[in-house]
């Protein structure tokens, strides 16, 4: 993590959940004055949850004999790809979950891909699956995450789970959408009546964290930009909550957040040897109120996420409570 003498960290004692407002919007109090910017600590938060998910997960198993099962499939042989896919194995054995990769060649036929699903979909043992991102060019990935049932869609990217979350009743939440809220809430920094600018407007992380903050409950108001947006800076200026997930490295400056501002900064993009997100951390750190850094903000919360969203779909899929 990167921490400068004048940065502090976010801490909390508890998880609430995706949709929790804070219990008292003066907990946002606690941000103090601009050039002391906080730093929104994922890494912590993202482990309390985990330990909670790991505790269900244990009940569950003792009561039922069931232990959460995701189904991770990885085509191709992608470097980043391995390293997710490799970390989402790691957190579901901490969290006591059972997991199973399917490793498929880069040329693998469409009807090879959905034969598959298929077969997982109509699996029992297998409560969760994962088509990891992106997928080889010659397959329509639209077509192959359609294919995942409903149920098993842990990544909440099938249009019944992602018009469930629309209405405001949702079976599953996006991973990372629901962790951007989640570290909102976790840190007592409220959303109601706000003006939130998400900057990136993907099926993965744009719409659904713009559908997030507008729900009642967080009640935001929201601006989405995108690259044909004019003018992001003078919108962004106006923002009380910028959420960066434009997959530009430092394309938020310093100069266009407002001092009291909070910000999200979803993107992680490799630079050199080094990794940054799509807000230019050192010049935006000394000028807002809260940041995300970039590794340990948004990335651990993702998993986390997934995790949460893998116990939710074994316990559908048994009826437990």
């Amino acid at each position: 993590m990167l921490v400068r003498p004048t940065v502090r960290a976010f801490r909390t004692s508890r998880c609430r959940p995706a949709f929790a407002p804070p219990h008292n919007s003066n907990e946002f109090s606690r941000i103090p004055t601009p050039m002391t910017a906080q730093l929104i600590d994922g890494k912590q938060i993202a482990e309390q949850c985990r330990q909670q998910v790991r505790q269900q997960a244990d009940a569950m198993l003792q009561q039922t004999g069931i232990t959460p099962h995701l189904a991770a499939i990885l085509c191709g042989d992608d470097p980043a790809s391995q390293v997710y896919v490799r970390n989402k194995e790691k957190a579901c054995a901490t969290a006591g979950f059972r997991s199973t990769l399917h490793r498929l060649p880069a040329d693998v036929t469409q009807p090879q891909l959905l034969q598959l699903i298929a077969a997982l979909n109509s699996n029992p043992d297998v409560h969760g699956i994962l088509v990891q991102l992106p997928l080889p060019r010659h397959l329509d990935t639209v077509a192959i995450l359609d294919a995942v049932a409903p149920l098993k869609d842990v990544d909440a990217f099938h249009p019944e789970n992602v018009g469930l979350m629309l209405q405001g009743r949702p079976r599953f939440v996006p991973c990372t959408p629901s962790g951007v809220m989640r570290l909102l809430s976790a840190t007592g920094i409220p959303t109601a009546g706000r003006h939130a600018v998400v900057i990136g407007r993907s099926d993965i992380v744009g719409k659904p964290m713009a559908a997030l903050l507008l729900q009642k409950g967080a009640d935001a108001t929201v601006t989405v930009c995108h690259s044909r947006t004019p003018d992001i800076a003078v919108l962004c200026r106006q923002a009380d909550i910028v959420v960066a997930a434009v997959g530009i490295p430092r394309f938020v400056r310093g100069d266009w957040l407002k001092p009291d501002a909070v910000v999200i900064d979803v993107g992680i993009n490799r630079l050199g040897d080094k990794l940054v997100g799509d807000v230019d951390f050192d010049a935006a750190v000394d000028r807002v109120a809260a940041i995300t850094p970039v590794p340990g903000g948004v990335g651990p919360m993702t998993i986390a996420m997934l995790l949460e969203n893998t116990l939710t779909a074994a316990r559908l899929q048994i009826n437990h409570p």
